[in-house]
């Protein structure tokens, strides 16, 4: 059973605790993280689903790799400075002049590293496509050298979350939804192609970056803006902090790019194309951890006023094993359902999403514990684990891609990933001296219910010419679901009751 609520229920007074400042509970961060992410998914979903058909596999992989080739530089564009200014922001979070110092020498670092390595990738856009033999890259990755710049204004955000105001960031993640959508789908119209999808998400992240300044300065004031080129006192420690971030960010980066890279180098942009539109999808499953992370992990930074809220991250982490298990059932069940959005020239990426379906159940509670471990202030014992996930995903990749193709990426990103999450999870059990047990528990019984509804899935089958099925399917499957949970004592009648009409487990839960 769920712990009680009256041990789970965490209310944060809406009252200030910051001056004249509204602090959120952890319930309306985590539903407000949420649908930022939802939005942004809704966006997401529809664009990759025209750029799909409309660029085809290969105009879409070579899309994937600019984006790619970007995503490797990235990490030094942050620099880490987004996520330790967001742990240094949350442990002061009482104190509004102190934030704002520590805002304005972070701004600082960001500026510097962001506007440096952006125009370094703008310029060697033509030598970078050279090397790849595809002359057709030059400036789908200039498009990309712009948007990295937008996005890592956008990083910023992360301070949002911090100070309890999610809400902030769901605002500025519809204007960068709307704005990438909208501006991508006319260039691609009018035929620019791949480059145009480029500059259409260059144009969105440039307006989301631009729209986070702005709503930074209206939370916290004009003090947040640098006056200067000189540092303040925060900036020795933010950039520390930021270094060790720096080495996990990019760990964790190349973790992500690496299989696009190796799937390009030997097999070409279409089998690119077809790795990444199902890895697109997959990424919209992770938003339940991130949203639910974005909560809670703020609450676990300590200073003088509190300590870390431990009932809420083992609640947290109950939650997603549950969310994930079942949607880790969908992945299963209805992987060529799921794929034929993308159109006929995808038909073989069902295969991929399927192969990627423990890298889909671990994403939940993935999620939740490297953020946390973040605000706990144990960068450093990430630097090992994240390391090694990136060299047991690369040593993977070579081995098996040229052997199995692009399933084999999947294998890697697999092991990597199974490597990672729960080495997180043991780094915050121990900095919070947590008694997983329950945890363990309710892995089992998720994973007997999750395995009965994919069986249900299975049967009903997924094809779109017995379209009726489709929906009883999945009404019979989840209804199996809950029904296991309920049986094995995971849920009560009424959550059970719950899940079977599609309502969210976490009402009772913050």
């Amino acid at each position: 059973m769920w712990p009680s609520s009256r041990v789970c229920k965490v209310v944060i007074p809406s009252t200030s605790e910051a001056g004249h400042r509204r602090i959120d509970s952890i319930k309306r961060n985590t539903a407000f993280a949420f649908l930022a992410q939802l939005t942004g998914s809704v966006f997401t979903a529809g664009l990759t689903i025209f750029l799909a058909r409309a660029l085809g596999s290969n105009g879409y992989g070579l899309l994937s790799l600019a984006f790619g080739i970007a995503g490797l530089v990235a990490l030094f564009s942050d620099f880490g400075v987004a996520n330790s200014v967001a742990r240094f922001v949350a442990e002061h979070r009482r104190d509004d002049g102190r934030v704002a110092m520590v805002l304005a020498d972070g701004l600082r670092l960001k500026l510097v590293a962001s506007v440096t390595i952006s125009a370094l990738l703008f310029a060697l856009a033509e030598p970078i496509a050279s090397a790849y033999g595809i002359k057709g890259l030059v400036w789908p990755i200039r498009g990309a050298a712009l948007a990295l710049f937008g996005q890592s204004l956008m990083a910023m955000g992360s301070v949002f979350v911090a100070t309890a105001r999610a809400d902030l960031q769901w605002r500025t993640a519809l204007a960068e939804s709307a704005v990438e959508t909208t501006a991508s789908i006319g260039l691609v119209l009018a035929g620019a192609g791949a480059t145009g999808a480029a500059f259409g998400q260059a144009l969105g992240y440039l307006v989301g970056g631009t729209l986070t300044i702005f709503l930074l300065v209206r939370l916290l004031g004009s003090k947040i803006l640098p006056r200067g080129v000189r540092f303040g006192p925060d900036a020795r420690r933010i950039a520390t902090y930021a270094s060790i971030l720096l080495i996990i960010d990019g760990a964790y980066t190349a973790f992500s790019q690496v299989d696009v890279l190796i799937i390009g180098s030997y097999l070409g942009a279409s089998s690119v194309g077809i790795f990444s539109a199902p890895m697109r999808l997959i990424a919209f499953l992770a938003y339940p951890g991130g949203a639910v992370a974005a909560g809670v992990a703020p609450r676990l930074a300590r200073n003088a006023h509190t300590e870390p809220n431990v009932p809420a991250f083992l609640t947290a982490l109950r939650l997603l094993l549950i969310v994930q298990t079942a949607l880790t059932a969908f992945v299963l069940g209805w992987a060529p359902l799921l794929v034929k959005v993308l159109g006929v020239s995808y038909h073989e990426s069902a295969s991929v999403l399927r192969a990627l379906a423990p890298y889909v159940f671990l994403l939940g509670f993935g999620s939740l514990v490297s953020i946390s471990a973040n605000y706990l202030g144990e960068a450093k014992r990430r630097i090992p684990v994240a390391i090694v996930t990136v060299l047991v995903n690369l040593v993977l990749d070579l081995v098996l891609v040229p052997r199995i193709g692009v399933i084999g990426a999947c294998v890697g990103t697999d092991i990597a990933y199974a490597l990672y999450a729960p080495a997180h999870l043991i780094i915050c059990q121990r900095a919070l001296q947590a008694d997983l047990r329950p945890a363990g528990r309710t892995f089992i019984r998720t994973t007997l219910a999750g395995t009965a509804m994919t069986g249900i899935l299975f049967l009903f089958g997924d094809s779109l010419g017995r379209f009726w099925l489709i929906p009883l399917g999945g009404i019979a499957g989840t209804g199996v679901f809950a029904g296991v949970l309920w049986v094995t004592g995971e849920v009560s009648v009424p959550e059970a009751r719950a899940a079977l009409a599609g309502l969210p487990f976490a009402r009772r839960l913050l």
